[in-house]
């Protein structure tokens, strides 16, 4: 039941992500809930050491959790376009 939530919370997140980015017409729903799986994934990493929270991998969907995880999909969609496009758009 949690990987499914993970699933459908990763895709929101991902699609959110996309809109913010400017990707969404480029991208379906596999790819938005590749996108916020990973990021969610990097937001371990990288964001919750510097604004607390847990991403939601480790199961917590908390506000904090859902931002956490939200900065990583961006942060990953802007690695993205850094080496597809040459800027981050």
């Amino acid at each position: 039941m949690t990987l499914l939530l993970i699933l459908v919370v990763g895709g929101v997140i991902g699609w959110l992500a996309s809109i913010v980015m400017r990707t969404d017409a480029q991208q379906g729903l596999f790819l938005n809930i590749v996108v916020g799986v990973v990021g969610a994934l990097i937001a371990g990493v990288l964001v919750t050491p510097l604004i607390g929270g847990a991403p939601i991998t480790s199961g917590a969907f908390d506000i904090m959790s859902l931002f956490a995880s939200f900065l990583g999909a961006v942060i990953l969609l802007a690695i993205v376009n850094l080496f597809r496009r040459g800027s981050i758009r």
